[in-house]
């Protein structure tokens, strides 16, 4: 399975029924790119977009994205072609199947089944496949943890806001944004803290959905920064111009990543020998313990992560 670090700051969705998109988005920093059979492929183009799927998957010129496809929801006729064709054609080259509309643990047992099947008929690796599951109505979220411990393949938990909205009757068209009247606080709060305490409670990345304003660039960082501020990994990307928002937003500055680098290495001294084997200890005029040296682990993580080189170096006091 994936290393629960690898970066997914950027989620770039991309149609399978346009080739065109499919090799354009080869060439863009997203950190995963997902080619979607599901909403954004019409009835009569999915069987096409499979083949295409497939085709540019074995065509490769990924480079280091993290490659997904999203298949259709269970309660279509279409899922187990999406996944058998899909998982036949091209496994070698994919990372995970995404399963929008989870709504139950046993909807993600049986992508694991069949992917389990498929991998020993096909001769893949068992277990590599990943399975992200989109949670996307009110069933989905109530049963969010039985969903995060269905299959040791589950990476990430992903957000869907449009169909979300729709299921609980938010009075609002904007997708992501504050419906109208709702002045205090951020309507979906509860929602995006109870798919991340699931994800953090099971070791697995949370990813928030999509901004629809493909050209308000500061109304995607805007949103972005909610849910980044909350601790999610990262969002999905609709449109180039918001790949390197998500890039910047979901990574720590330098400021923060050099400080969380100091605090880890400045805790190693002041615990050693060396150091005086203090539990707690000054740098500069911040106090640091084991709590800081925990909260300094996630930030160096994710600043390795996004490729983040340190700009400084922890000089123990002289004796």
């Amino acid at each position: 399975m994936t290393e629960s670090l690898r970066p997914r700051r950027s989620c770039l969705a991309v149609p399978g029924s346009n080739p065109r998109f499919l090799e354009k988005a080869k060439s863009l920093p997203a950190d995963q790119v997902f080619l979607d059979i599901e909403d954004a492929v019409a009835p009569l183009a999915k069987p096409d977009a499979r083949k295409n799927i497939v085709a540019a998957l074995n065509e490769g010129g990924w480079g280091n994205k993290i490659r997904a496809v999203r298949v259709n929801d269970l309660t279509t006729s279409w899922t187990y072609r999406d996944v058998i064709e899909v998982v036949e054609g091209a496994g070698q080259n994919l990372d995970c199947i995404m399963l929008p509309k989870v709504q139950s643990a046993a909807q993600v047992e049986w992508l694991d089944m069949l992917l389990t099947q498929i991998e020993k008929t096909m001769g893949f690796e068992v277990g590599k496949i990943g399975i992200e599951a989109q949670i996307e109505n009110a069933q989905g979220l109530i049963a969010i943890d039985a969903i995060a411990k269905a299959s040791p393949r589950i990476e990430t938990l992903i957000f869907g806001p449009a169909d979300f909205m729709a299921s609980i009757n938010m009075k609002t068209l904007v997708v992501g944004e504050q419906p109208a009247g709702y002045d205090v606080g951020d309507a979906y709060h509860h929602i995006l803290m109870s798919i991340l305490m699931a994800a953090r409670a099971n070791n697995k990345q949370a990813i928030d959905g999509p901004y629809l304003q493909i050209r308000d660039l500061d109304g995607y960082r805007r949103v972005a920064g909610r849910s980044a501020a909350l601790g999610f990994d990262g969002k999905w990307v609709l449109h180039p111009g918001q790949v390197d928002i998500a890039n910047e937003v979901y990574a720590p500055s330098q400021e923060d990543y050099d400080h969380a680098e100091l605090i880890l290495d400045a805790y190693d001294y002041y615990t050693s020998e060396a150091g005086g084997k203090k539990g707690s200890a000054m740098l500069g005029d911040e106090m640091i313990d084991e709590a800081s040296r925990k909260m300094a682990l996630v930030i160096s993580a994710k600043g390795r992560a996004a490729g983040l080189t340190r700009t400084s170096v922890f000089t123990p006091p002289e004796a």
